[in-house]
């Protein structure tokens, strides 16, 4: 009887200790599962810091400097309210031809780029011969910098010397030689065309590697059910190629609001403001005409524009994907 309780002692004089190392025990494996949890954000945490400095501190500073009349080079600033938006949302400015311009541009170039890539993706999954080299030759523009594109595109589109009246002109086809940069009519189409040239290659590639991820048994099993290439492409890959789709089109919306080299480099938004852009517009008024609140509050106007742009097409392609 003595025994017993005397082990029964031992056993709850031994009980803390165990429940204490227990307790220590569990304790060091949740300080190492809350250091697993934390390690992730310690290694991006400079970026975040880097980015909060240069990123959303310029944001700030440009929305700040556009309630100001600073000149964009001294340090002296007067605070004047909304007068600077009050101009640009003012009827017949500047900002509303160019947000016109810069508008046609992206519906223009999103359209044909996303088109001519997705011809060209599908081409290239039939894996012609010198189906490599065909892609590395669309692709390369846009290893190139737009200036640079731009640059021998206005020697092409030279009215006088340029390759393209040239060829048209070898070909006794006088009537349609044009000035491509010089004609109001025409110039921002003419961009548009630089601009398509050198981000089809991007579309193609996006397209091709979406084509690859749909599986081949869907084709095989709309082959053996008689679809021809058509029905296939408008039934199968279009609609598998939505989200490829999506991507573009939010990529062509905050690339078509950032166009700034071509335009600069090619009319610098003449003839007549006809191709004048949201940025070319900033730059002028910055830089230019020295004032630099007006700039700010164009700066911050094409922020929204995007910021408002992306969010419906987010909004339309998730209700479409319900």
């Amino acid at each position: 009887m003595s025994a017993s309780r005397t082990a029964a002692t031992a056993a709850r004089a031994v009980r803390p200790g165990k429940a204490k190392a227990v307790s220590e025990a569990r304790g060091g494996e949740s300080m190492n599962s809350w250091r697993a949890r934390l390690r992730p954000y310690l290694f991006i945490a400079p970026l975040v810091i880097l980015s909060g400095v240069f990123i959303y501190y310029c944001i700030g500073f440009t929305v700040a400097t556009s309630f100001t009349d600073w000149d964009g080079i001294s340090d002296e600033m007067d605070f004047i309210g909304l007068k600077n938006y009050a101009k640009l949302l003012a009827p017949g400015s500047v900002f509303w031809t160019a947000l016109r311009n810069n508008i046609i541009f992206m519906v223009v170039t999103v359209a044909v780029q996303a088109g001519l890539g997705l011809i060209l993706a599908v081409i290239l999954k039939e894996r012609l011969p010198g189906s490599n080299v065909f892609k590395a030759i669309f692709f390369m523009p846009i290893a190139m910098a737009p200036v640079i594109i731009a640059a021998i595109f206005r020697i092409i589109m030279d009215p006088n010397v340029g390759a393209i009246n040239e060829a048209l002109r070898f070909l006794h086809l006088d009537a349609l030689a044009q000035s491509w940069l010089g004609d109001p009519k025409i110039a921002l189409y003419s961009i548009c065309a630089i601009n398509i040239f050198e981000w089809m290659g991007f579309s193609m590639i996006i397209y091709y590697a979406g084509l690859m991820s749909i599986p081949e048994d869907i084709y095989e099993a709309a082959k053996i059910d008689g679809c021809g290439f058509w029905n296939t492409l408008f039934r199968i890959t279009i609609p598998n190629l939505s989200g490829t789709t999506n991507t573009l089109i939010l990529l062509g919306i905050v690339g078509s609001l950032k166009t700034f080299d071509i335009v600069i480099q090619t009319t610098g938004g003449g003839p007549g403001r006809s191709t004048e852009f949201l940025n070319t517009y900033l730059y002028k008024a910055g830089v230019q005409q020295f004032n630099g609140g007006l700039s700010a509050a164009i700066g911050v106007m094409v922020l929204i524009i995007a910021v408002v742009l992306s969010i419906i097409q987010v909004v339309v392609n998730n209700r479409a994907n319900r």
